[in-house]
């Protein structure tokens, strides 16, 4: 066993609190005591409280050491961070809770993300990273949070908003199921150099890496050939060949989809929708796109009920009433034409009146 290098993480267990180990699996009830704090009590009478924080996906090991810190102070070194780069200090102690809150916030952190408000958005790599990015994700994330700072720390909202970005259609961030859906896209498929196809790039390795068949041998150039009509501009030829990049300062930019959510309570999981086909790429603050989430997230708070996820009022009052409320237009690109899309059509006549479908 001297000569093994891959152990693995360590077992999660070890590292839980003596209150939740103690506990495990015998809680009682959890409660929100207000914006980013709750209350877990079990059924030995235990508390353990857990204060939420906002955190960027991208830290330096400085800030790493400085929350290390205050948990070593406040609640005995113990915290974690959740998917949607959430931080949380675990305090078993009561009294400690307002002295953590208190010192949190003169140390400048956000608390909130609890109850009916807006949670820290999940995101990907971006530009700091990827080589396939049709946009930033961490200076989006900055951006719109900004905007959206009162929703995080406050319960303004009729329920819970979870909002995710994705820099490309490779969509390694949340975005097929979130209430709002930033999602980068490409629109010019890959620009070809044939120099570096011929000099760096294994042909039938990029050809075999296209999951639509739209790349074939160019035996004139001894290189490429891309069909544009087959090219979902996903970036696989791009991360083969360095030869066929994909990203374009003009042509790519940011779409923003809606409704989609993974909880099954009270309706099954959804699938976010496409809303808005293509905002620009306008950094460092994206201001249309910040405007556009705003009116989408102000626009449902205004008109859902109590508990109402982003879907399911969607889902209430039709998606031509959503598009009239919002103010969003609706263009061709929205419709679904995909292959198998008669499988998601609806197949009934009956459909939601508006006062603008009914004037038409």
């Amino acid at each position: 066993m001297a000569s093994r290098t891959d152990f693995g993480p360590p077992n999660y267990k070890d590292m839980l609190p003596p209150v939740i180990v103690k506990n495990y699996g015998q809680w009682k009830y959890h409660e929100r005591v207000k914006p980013g704090v709750l209350k877990h009590v079990g059924e030995s009478g235990d508390e353990l409280y857990t204060v939420r924080v906002g955190s960027g996906r991208l830290v330096s090991t400085d800030w790493i050491r400085d929350v290390c810190d205050i948990a070593e102070k406040f609640c005995d070194g113990h915290l974690r961070f959740t998917s949607r780069h959430n931080l949380e200090f675990l305090v078993s102690d009561k009294e400690q809770v307002e002295s953590l809150i208190a010192h949190l916030k003169e140390q400048g952190f956000a608390i909130g993300g609890t109850g009916h408000s807006i949670s820290n958005p999940v995101h990907t790599q971006g530009w700091i990273h990827c080589h396939t990015a049709a946009t930033d994700a961490s200076g989006i994330v900055k951006a719109v949070m900004d905007d959206l700072f009162e929703y995080f720390t406050d319960w303004k909202l009729p329920a819970y908003c979870r909002i995710s970005l994705a820099c490309c259609l490779n969509m390694c961030g949340a975005v097929h199921c979130s209430d709002i859906a930033i999602l980068g896209i490409h629109r010019k498929p890959p620009a070809i150099n044939h120099d570096i196809v011929r000099a760096k790039c294994e042909i039938p390795n990029v050809i075999a890496a296209c999951p639509t068949g739209a790349i074939r041998p160019d035996p004139k150039e001894k290189s490429l050939i891309v069909n544009e009509e087959k090219c979902m501009y996903c970036g696989n030829c791009y991360t083969m060949c360095p030869g066929m990049p994909l990203a374009d300062p003009i042509g790519d930019g940011v779409s923003i989809w809606v409704g989609g959510k993974i909880s099954s309570a009270r309706t099954p999981p959804k699938f976010s929708r496409l809303v808005i086909p293509f905002l620009p790429n306008n950094p460092p603050r994206w201001p249309e796109v910040t405007d556009a989430v705003r009116n989408i997230v102000e626009t449902w708070a205004k008109h859902a009920r109590k508990h109402e996820r982003m879907g399911e009022w969607i889902e209430r009052i039709g998606w031509e009433r959503f598009f009239d409320l919002s103010g969003i237009p609706f263009t061709v690109q929205l419709i679904d034409d995909f292959t198998l899309a008669t499988e998601t059509f609806r197949s009934t006549p009956t459909f939601k009146w508006s006062e603008v479908n009914h004037e038409r």
